[in-house]
């Protein structure tokens, strides 16, 4: 008996995602009597919180990316294996990668969540949003091509319209983008052209409800939209965007419906579960909301399987309020702390009460020495907000260097203000770009401070 139990092969984990709740999950097994695998179809892991980073200029792709083989190195009964997990197999307990099946007997998945646009698909072609390494270097070429655009074009309008960015989705996204994007046309790039005035770019942050940043509280909200003001940024509250296309922004408000000409429509509104949360419906016949994420039970399973979780923007977790989670890293970390401690408890026989997320508070950069922060015990907002995000930020990046490299470029972009990654990469030249017909609809232009659509 007591061969057959020192013979028992280990315990199988397998992770599919690299993200926030696959890598914690991942560390907090680190010494666990269990073999790790974490499966991802990328090589490292990204901090999507400063992502808006890399889309403004500000930071490089590998600031705020670890790969993962070396985050978990010291991790010896962990592997990491380079792939896209298409399937799964319940009856063997076996996830399909390409060609070959991986064994499991707990399997977490932690794929995360991709942009929404509502049905309208086809608006992704003109408003990229911002989850990839891809999504940022592809914003990055579209607002940086816009102002070598504008240095060229001799006609006033099409002039105007590449000078005209649309932020749609008024969320920590599209706030911080909205900041970025306003410090570097009035601030960074003022004196890098010739043809155009710089500080004639209008910045337009369209919500559609009733205020920017709804899980802040209201006054954080005010703070944020006047910080936005300030810096020259147009919030349009309670508008609706109806239609994309051909370089026009089609919005309405109330009653009244408006065009906006603009080369440049960048998309922060909503998000969907990843192409895992189909599979895992089909397969196991679990319930899915609206956008498409798994609901879970009260310890993050699966209804009916008991070994399989579903963690991070994946899951719908209601549990807690009768309201989904937000779809935050710290709530993928804590998921994925509570799975990796809950397989320990009950490979030892033991249970462990429901998961219980801790909100550790909320917030948001508006830009250089302004950023709005909700503690729940304590709110802040302005210099001593903007400091505490900062360092918050700081300490959440996974590995030593970044840290450092992230913290040296911000406080030399801090003295100089000027952004050191202002690169424009792709394979579309600027003779290709935005060759859509413009409509002749121009609101009036004024300098710096843009005007109301």
């Amino acid at each position: 008996m007591v061969d057959r139990l020192e013979n028992k092969p280990p315990h199988q984990v397998v992770i599919v995602g690299g993200g926030f709740g696959g890598l914690y999950t991942a560390k907090a097994l680190a010494k666990a009597p269990v073999e790790v695998t974490l499966i991802d179809k990328r090589n490292f892991h990204l901090f999507q919180p400063l992502l808006y980073q890399v889309a403004t200029g500000t930071l490089s792709p590998a600031d705020i990316s670890s790969p993962l083989r070396a985050v978990l190195s010291k991790s010896k009964n962990t592997k990491v294996l380079l792939g896209e997990v298409s399937d799964i197999d319940l009856e063997v307990q076996k996830v399909i990668l390409g060609d070959e099946a991986i064994a499991y007997d707990t399997l977490i998945v932690a794929t995360g969540a991709k942009h929404s646009y509502f049905g309208k698909d086809n608006w992704e072609e003109f408003a990229p949003g911002l989850k990839t390494v891809e999504d940022a270097i592809e914003m990055r070429r579209r607002i940086f091509t816009a102002f070598e655009a504008a240095e060229k074009e001799t006609e006033k309008e099409k002039r105007r319209a590449w000078l005209t960015f649309v932020i749609v989705g008024g969320g920590p996204t599209g706030v911080e983008l909205a900041g970025a994007i306003a410090e570097l046309a009035y601030q960074t790039l003022k004196e890098d052209f010739r043809n155009i005035d710089t500080s004639e770019t209008r910045i337009l942050l369209l919500e559609g409800m009733d205020r920017i940043l709804p899980p802040f509280a209201p006054e954080l909200s005010q703070a944020a939209e006047d910080s936005l003001k300030q810096l020259g940024v147009v919030v349009q509250t309670k508008t609706l965007v109806t239609n994309i296309e051909n370089d026009i922004v089609t919005v309405k408000q109330g009653d009244e419906v408006r065009e906006i000409a603009s080369k440049t429509v960048l998309w922060a509104a909503g998000v969907k579960a990843s192409p895992m949360g189909k599979v895992l419906a089909e397969r196991t016949g679990v319930e899915c909301d609206r956008a498409g994420r798994i609901i879970v039970e009260p310890d993050l399973s699966i209804k009916g399987h008991g070994n399989i979780f579903v963690i991070g923007d994946l899951a719908n977790f209601s549990h807690q309020n009768g309201k989904p989670l937000p779809g935050v890293a710290p709530v993928a970390m804590q998921e994925g702390e509570y799975v990796a401690t809950l397989i320990q408890q009950r490979l030892q026989g033991k249970t462990l009460p429901q998961f219980a997320y801790s909100d550790r508070g909320s917030l948001a950069m508006i830009g250089q020495n302004s950023a709005v922060v909700d503690l729940g015990f304590i709110k802040l907002k302005g210099f001593f907000a903007w400091l505490f995000w900062l360092l918050i930020h700081v300490y959440f990046l996974i590995e030593f260097d970044n840290k450092l490299i992230v913290m040296i470029q911000w406080a030399w972009n801090y003295i100089t203000r000027n952004r050191g990654a202002r690169l424009i990469t792709g394979q579309e030249s600027l003779s290709q770009v935005g060759t859509n017909n413009i409509n002749s609809y121009y609101t009036p232009a004024e300098n710096r401070q843009p005007v109301n659509v």
